[in-house]
């Protein structure tokens, strides 16, 4: 009996054998000849990814707006304080300087601001102010220059450089105009308006100079409406002028005086401000008796009517 089990196990295996080479070979067969063998080794992984992980028409759109928003960088001023004063002599040129970082397609523009009024002066790079004087310079990288002929005391006040950017970004700048001061002095530091010298000694004229943010050494004296700076013709003329902080003091000197030299003497700041003094020669008289007479001529009119008033006071008391 155990022989035959044996027997049949044997027969069994070896069907199972024939069975099993004949499905493999068949396999193998089959897939030599099957046309998908030919596919790429990753085709079927690539159609494996699920169909909503490509990207979308939306995605995209997205993609480009946070791109978009990203490397399109808010412009603003190379001063963080925005607000700047800048202070200018009057008839001098003035610029008034506005640097913009990041500016990309926006547009600068200068506008004037007078109590409740605005008024346009420039755009981008073209001038819309009637007043010729008005100009717009850049200078690269990024300086829109705003520049003023010829400054004078209605040029004072606010100025704004604008960006057109939402919200608006505004750059203050306040103009001051300086107007300078000219005096000429007497011997004790008091302006005066007639001086008086004997003849034969030297004129001596001093003027002062103030309130100049630039000083200058550009200060012309004139007898009358001739310049005295560089003449030659009559001999023993010289100017000295030192340069002060915020302005200047001149010297004239004059040798030999003779009445020719009596006329109004002008010191002038180039054609900005000026101060003109009557200078006297005389022949005989005291020139120290006629500068206090001339002192006292400008003594207040009120101090001489109380001096008459007082005098008819006293006269009134007398009579009784």
């Amino acid at each position: 009996m155990k022989s035959l089990v044996n027997g049949l196990a044997v027969l069994w295996l070896g069907v199972l054998h024939c069975v099993s080479g004949s499905v493999l070979k068949n396999v193998a067969t089959l897939q030599s000849s099957s046309p998908f063998m030919t596919f790429p080794r990753n085709f079927w992984q690539e159609i494996s990814v699920p169909y909503t992980d490509l990207p979308t028409e939306d995605d995209e759109l997205e993609d480009e707006s946070v791109e978009s928003t990203t490397h399109d960088p808010y412009p603003f001023f190379d001063d963080i304080n925005m607000t700047a004063n800048v202070t200018t002599q009057l008839g001098s040129d003035v610029t008034l300087h506005c640097r913009v970082n990041d500016l990309r397609e926006r547009t600068v523009s200068w506008v004037r601001r007078k109590d409740d009024e605005i008024h346009l002066i420039t755009v981008g790079r073209q001038t819309y102010s009637s007043d010729s004087r008005y100009s717009l310079q850049y200078q690269p990288p990024n300086d829109w220059q705003l520049q003023i002929q010829y400054s004078n005391e209605r040029d004072e006040g606010h100025y704004e450089c604008q960006i057109s950017s939402h919200p608006p970004l505004v750059y203050l700048v306040y103009l001051i105009v300086v107007v300078p001061r000219v005096e000429i002095i007497d011997e004790r530091g008091q302006a005066t308006l007639d001086k008086f010298y004997k003849a034969g000694s030297t004129i001596e004229l001093k003027c002062i100079i103030s309130r100049v943010p630039q000083p200058t050494s550009y200060v012309t004296w004139k007898h009358g409406m001739r310049m005295l700076n560089y003449d030659t013709s009559r001999g023993g003329i010289s100017v000295k002028t030192d340069l002060l902080p915020g302005g200047a003091m001149s010297r004239l000197y004059i040798a030999n005086a003779n009445r020719h030299d009596t006329g109004n003497y002008t010191c002038a700041l180039a054609d900005i401000a000026q101060a003109t003094v009557s200078v006297h020669v005389l022949n005989g008289e005291n020139p120290a008796a006629m500068q206090h007479g001339a002192a006292t001529q400008q003594t207040p009119a009120g101090t001489g009517a109380m001096i008459l008033f007082l005098l008819a006071s006293f006269l009134l008391n007398a009579s009784r």
